[in-house]
């Protein structure tokens, strides 16, 4: 069965100091498992400048069916590789409970103590 290819990032680099490669990979590998089947360029966040992208091969993948991931997507619609929306990828906010709220599903509440 064949399964989906992904773009992705995979950290590489040394400890506090992040960079990254942009790699081709199947969506099933993990993202620390260091399996890629092409390398599609490399991203530096801490030097803005320093993102290099293969244009040509990512056109080629996400024409065979490959999705990047969405941060990767935001990443080349910046780079002009490809045109349409940016994606929110940040999590969404949930609100704050009180010390004085009770949720319904805290343990206390469900069993009632028994003796």
């Amino acid at each position: 069965m064949a399964h989906m290819l992904k773009i992705r990032l995979q950290r590489v680099g040394r400890k506090h100091e992040p960079t990254f490669r942009l790699v081709l990979t199947d969506s099933q590998n993990s993202t620390k498992s260091g399996r890629y089947l092409e390398v599609l360029g490399n991203h530096d966040p801490r030097h803005k400048t320093e993102t290099v992208i293969d244009a040509d091969r990512v056109k080629h993948w996400i024409s065979k069916g490959a999705k990047p991931t969405e941060t990767v997507h935001n990443m080349l619609i910046n780079n002009k590789v490809i045109e349409g929306k940016k994606v929110n990828v940040l999590p969404k906010k949930s609100p704050i409970k009180k010390e004085g709220e009770a949720s319904t599903s805290s343990p206390q509440a469900a069993a009632p103590a028994a003796k």
